[in-house]
Formats: structure tokens, C-alpha cells, sequence
């Protein structure tokens, strides 16, 4: 468990008589990024606000940084950083203004932080303009610096690029992208099924309070039927060949191919090489295709998000 940032076992909350979490295990490793995926309502900003120690779970452990967030609050939120579905910077304040009292408020900020992160998210230039002129992706960038004042090891970003354009979004990217390879955590909440697919170790499906599922992108995809190879032939006589002894295939006459439905395993693949190569038949193309995230939340969940084609 030492290689743990952050440990929950049974993790309970509701209001009222609604339950928005119940009963959630969570498991996420040091200098890896975990996404938490879920429609809206699903209880993801819940469990972030549970880890964060923003409110109290009804029931179950959590351990963030080795501690426990019920009896060990202070400690928790001194290894953290946090940044919420809206930008939360001061508008009448600059850049680098903001930045400041970031420092201002943590104990363990490290001299020359502010100009070392002004020119790590490219705010150099807008740095003594105020954030009231920033753009979406500017703001969230500056909000994210403002996060990395304390050089937190974990790092929490609920929704962290909705509402930004595609440009600003694949900046966000990069820069977790860096975080996490100087060793950083990051738990990451996000509508957005490519940004999971793009960034996350590992993900966990969340559906009316309950874990659906969890694994990597490429192990939650192969649990969606729909898996298959195409091959692609230089002549009609060995389409026809293949397609007789391929007997499970779909002919596709025009661009002769061939869809063959299987897991895309490797051993699968094997044998199905192993059989053209029996009768002297040589593929021009291979490729395996997938199903994709969106197919894999709309399996699990029964519908699909707003936002997941964006």
C-alpha cells in the first residue's frame, strides 16, 4: 500500500435520503493519473470533495498521502492541490498578483516560484495584466500555477478543461502530461472521453454513486463487443480464398477486405495469421480496431455524455 497516493475502501455519502456514494473502492498509484468518469450526477465531484477533506464521508476509510482524512485533515490538505471545475482566481487581480498571494498563503512556497511558473504556463507576458482579460484557456492555466504554488505531490482537477476550445484543451494536456513525469499524482474527473483516453493510467467508471468499472482505457475497451481485424487484399482471388476459409467474416467487396470479428488479443491474432499463412494467403493491410471510450461509457452506463463527442 506504500505506493499508494490515495486509498479508499467502502466510501459512503448522501443527503438526505439520496445516496450519492455507496459503498466506492478506490485504489490510485503515486506519479500515475486516475480519471474518474460518470454523467452528470454520478457523485464524481462528491468523491473529490471527500478526498480533498471539503466534506465528510458517512462511511468507509480514505487515505490521501498516507493520511487519513478524517482524523488527519491538515496533513492531507498540506500535500494536495486542488482545482475545481471553475477558474478560481481573483479577476481584479493580475497574474501575477494572483500568483503572489498564492505564496503569501502557503508556508512551503519556494522563492522564485512566481516567475518560474509565469514562464512554465506561458503567462509571461500577460503576467501584470488582469485576469479579467484572460482568456478561458489562460484563466484555467493561471488557476492551475496558482495550484502548483506549495508543490503539491497529488493533484485533484475536476473537469479541469470544459469550456475550453480544442487548442487550449491539448495545452492543459501537455502540462499534466509534465506534472506527472516529475513524479505527480493526479486524479482527474472529466466528461470529456478522449481526455481520459489520452491521459489517464487507469480509469473508473462511476454511475449513480456505484463503481461500474475500472482499468486501463485499452482493458475497459476490450470488454465492449465489437472488437475486430480487417484485412485488406491486393486481389479478388484472395479475398475470395480468405473469405472461404474465414468463415465468421464480413466481405467488404469494394475495398477488398476483410472483417474479421475476434478480442484483438495477440493470441487470436496468431491463429488467425497462422491459418492465411496454412493456405499461402498473404494480407496487404492488418489493423485491429476497437471500441472506443464512448462506446464503453454508453455499455456501462446505458447512455452517453453531453459532452463526449466534442
Amino acid at each position: 500500500m506504500t505506493n499508494l497516493a490515495i486509498a479508499a475502501s467502502g466510501l459512503r455519502k448522501a443527503y438526505k435520503d439520496k445516496t450519492v456514494l455507496d459503498g466506492i473502492d478506490l485504489n490510485v498509484g503515486t506519479g500515475t493519473v486516475f480519471s474518474l468518469l460518470g454523467p452528470n450526477g454520478a457523485g464524481k465531484t462528491t468523491t473529490v470533495n471527500v478526498l480533498t477533506t471539503l466534506i465528510r464521508a458517512d462511511g468507509g476509510t480514505v487515505r490521501v498521502a498516507g493520511h487519513d482524512v478524517a482524523t488527519e485533515a491538515a496533513a492531507v490538505r498540506s500535500a494536495i492541490g486542488v482545482t475545481g471545475q471553475f477558474a478560481a482566481v481573483d479577476e481584479l487581480l493580475t497574474g501575477e498578483e494572483n500568483l503572489r498571494l498564492m505564496v503569501d498563503l502557503s508556508p512551503r512556497a519556494e522563492d522564485g516560484i512566481v516567475g518560474r511558473l509565469l514562464e512554465r504556463f506561458d503567462l509571461v507576458e500577460s503576467a501584470r495584466k488582469p485576469a479579467s482579460t484572460y482568456s478561458g484557456g489562460m484563466r484555467r492555466k493561471l488557476d492551475l500555477a496558482m495550484t502548483l504554488v506549495g508543490d503539491p505531490r497529488i493533484i485533484f482537477l475536476d473537469e479541469p478543461t470544459t469550456g475550453l476550445d480544442p487548442r487550449s484543451r491539448r495545452t492543459m494536456w501537455s502540462i499534466i502530461r509534465e506534472l506527472v513525469a516529475d513524479g505527480v499524482t493526479v486524479f482527474l474527473t472529466t466528461q470529456y472521453l478522449e481526455e481520459a483516453d489520452q491521459l489517464a493510467d487507469r480509469i473508473a467508471v462511476l454511475d449513480h454513486g456505484r463503481l461500474v468499472a475500472e482499468g486501463t482505457p485499452a482493458e475497459l475497451k476490450r470488454r465492449i463487443p465489437g472488437t475486430h481485424v480487417r484485412l485488406r487484399f491486393t486481389t479478388a482471388a484472395e479475398l475470395d480464398a480468405a473469405a472461404r476459409i474465414i468463415t465468421d467474416a464480413t466481405r467488404e467487396d469494394e475495398a477488398l477486405a476483410l472483417r474479421v470479428p475476434g478480442d484483438g488479443g495477440t493470441r487470436s491474432l496468431r491463429a488467425l495469421l497462422d491459418r492465411l499463412d496454412e493456405y499461402s494467403i498473404s494480407a496487404e493491410e492488418l489493423s485491429v480496431h476497437t471500441p472506443d471510450l464512448d462506446d464503453v461509457f454508453l455499455a456501462l452506463t446505458g447512455h452517453a455524455t453531453e459532452v463526449a463527442a466534442k
